[in-house]
């Protein structure tokens, strides 16, 4: 399949998904996740044993792209609720993903692109990468990620990293259990490459199983919290402060807020 967004590679039983926007750092489009969600499709039917997702260029995932951003303002509340539902979609086939993931986060990795870089079940990072799940900081609410990053790190640091909308570098990450290992840039493929190597020595029946296992051991909370999460998501976006948000945000400026 051809894709306008993303570079699909198998090799010796790995596959090797690249988000391929380098000139908008990888940012989130539509686009980008109907061709992530068909690719992710093709990956699970194929004989490839281990999916490595990384990005082109400088960054890894910058979050929402600009544009789409923009977009958001004025949708009717039935098109906020299908956003949502396709961020889920997007989310929750990575999580579930029903044959090993390895990130190989190669720069910033923001917002939306936080989600992807840790929602895989390895998450490699090169020493510069920041991480940060930045919506209150735009007016947005991070409903849907903090539904998985409570279940990976608990209550109080998910309340700093979400409630603060900071940044945080691959050190932190590393020290929070959120990434396994940090790599020098020129290393970083080669390292997911021999993680993945490792992982294929392992059962293919027992892998899948064990993810399966995985999977449902959380569904049933998920499925109530997703539901919830699709709500507020969609619902901030009818507020002063979201549309404020993203018009400072789009104009470079601090937002004014008038909820206070």
């Amino acid at each position: 399949m051809a894709f306008k967004t993303l570079q699909l590679a198998h090799d010796a039983g790995i596959a090797i998904l690249t988000l391929n926007r380098p000139d908008k750092r990888n940012a989130i489009s539509y686009e980008l996740i109907a061709d992530l969600l068909a690719a992710l499709g093709e990956v699970a039917n194929s004989p490839d044993l281990v999916l490595i997702l990384t990005g082109a260029g400088k960054a890894f995932c910058s979050g929402m792209d600009l544009d789409n951003l923009k977009a958001l303002i004025g949708r009717t509340p039935e098109q906020n609720l299908e956003d949502s539902r396709t961020m889920v979609s997007l989310f929750r086939a990575l999580y579930e993903f029903p044959k090993p993931t390895i990130a190989a986060v190669n720069g910033a990795a923001i917002a939306g692109g936080t989600g992807l870089a840790l929602l895989c079940d390895f998450t490699l990072a090169v020493p510069e990468a920041k991480f940060g799940y930045t919506e209150v900081r735009i007016g947005f609410v991070p409903a849907i990620v903090s539904t998985f990053l409570m279940r990976q790190v608990g209550e109080k640091i998910a309340r700093d990293l979400l409630l603060s909308g900071r940044l945080f570098d691959a050190q932190e990450a590393l020290r929070i259990g959120l990434v396994k290992d940090i790599v020098p840039p020129d290393r970083l493929l080669h390292r997911a490459r021999e993680l993945a190597s490792k992982l294929m020595e392992n059962s293919p029946a027992s892998l899948r199983a064990t993810k399966r296992l995985l999977t449902e051991a959380a569904r049933a909370e998920l499925d109530s919290q997703i539901e919830a999460a699709i709500r507020d998501n969609a619902a901030i976006r009818a507020t002063a402060d979201f549309r404020e948000g993203i018009t400072s945000f789009l104009e470079r400026r601090k937002p004014k807020w008038s909820s206070r």
